[in-house]
């Protein structure tokens, strides 16, 4: 009779040590991954969820005794750590010069009036709401007004302030070209999704854009359809490239991730607050069990230095803060 050897740790689960491999070239060369049906966005909305593979891996590797998978699983924890490991911490510190505010108020939102009362609750100096419809907007113009006594609507965003405007004027998302054909047809856009403004602040002036760019869905046949939000970044981005002022915050649902690739354009041009003083991953959507940041505050020519999520309204949304300061 022949016994036959168990093979040694080294050689025990080679595919568990393949699939460590590939996790970590997936994070270490998403931006590789093609966008064709929008699959590079899809997973690059999701990418810091993919470091929940490392503990699974991890245990089927000790449970296989897999000394090969366990090392393997080196990579992908370098890489996730290298993107994400920032975000952990608390970054955030006293100060501020001025509070901002973003929420996507929703627009099948229940109870406005309720969502207006705690955003003026907020403390927010400049307060940023998308998604407004032609309904509820008187709600928000009352419970809002005793706070700010400044403000403009433009289509569905509106920007509210404790300081006076000027130079407010709607920005042409669409500017990328007609939807035409390319537009589902359950999506319905309205004509004015963005808006330019200036506060005027103690030390001088600071350009504020608010914009809901358009909506990605996932559709049989066609994938991950972002058309409307890319065609609508590319037009952001260009108004942000022609804008003079030294200083810029960007409030607003860019239905993405600073991570999606879709907003280089942006996201080159400006930087994230959650990034730079937030704590944590700051995720805002959807409400009841959020999975991805895409609602931001983006800024230029000042300092972050807090971001947070604030708490739930009756929106799909969190609203989000941060505290600038020059």
């Amino acid at each position: 009779m022949r016994l036959v050897s168990r093979p040694g740790p080294w050689k025990r689960g080679p595919v568990l040590a393949a699939a460590a491999l590939l996790l970590g070239l997936l994070l270490l060369l998403h931006t590789w991954i093609t966008d064709r049906g929008g699959l590079g966005s899809l997973v690059e909305t999701f990418l810091p969820w993919f470091g929940l593979c490392v503990p699974v891996l991890l245990l089927a590797a000790l449970w296989r005794r897999s000394a090969s998978a366990v090392i393997a699983l080196l990579l992908p924890v370098a890489v996730w750590l290298n993107l994400f490991g920032g975000l952990l911490g608390d970054k955030s510190h006293a100060g501020g010069d001025l509070t901002v505010a973003e929420h996507n108020v929703g627009d099948a939102n229940p109870d406005p009036a309720g969502t207006a009362r705690a955003l003026a609750a907020s403390g927010a100096d400049v307060l940023a709401l998308v998604e407004l419809t032609e309904q509820a907007r008187g709600t928000y113009e009352r419970e809002l007004a005793k706070a700010y006594p400044y403000h403009t609507v433009q289509g569905t965003v509106g920007l509210w302030s404790t300081l006076p405007l000027s130079d407010t004027r709607p920005v042409d998302t669409e500017a990328g070209g007609p939807l035409g054909a390319t537009r589902p047809a359950a999506e319905k856009l309205p004509d004015n999704r963005a808006l330019r403004t200036t506060v005027a602040t103690d030390r001088g002036p600071l350009a504020v854009y608010v914009a809901h760019l358009g909506s990605v869905r996932l559709m049989p046949g066609r994938g991950f359809w972002t058309e409307s939000r890319d065609r609508s970044a590319r037009a952001l981005a260009t108004a942000l490239a022609a804008e003079r002022n030294e200083r810029v915050v960007l409030l607003g649902d860019l239905n993405g991730t600073t991570d999606d690739r879709a907003l280089d354009g942006i996201t080159s041009r400006l930087r994230s607050a959650q990034t730079e003083a937030g704590n944590g991953f700051g995720f805002t959507w959807p409400a009841t069990f959020p999975v991805a940041r895409i609602d931001q505050i983006l800024v230029r020519g000042v300092r972050p230095d807090s971001s947070r999520v604030l708490p739930a309204t009756g929106s799909d949304h969190l609203p989000v803060a941060a505290g600038l300061s020059w």
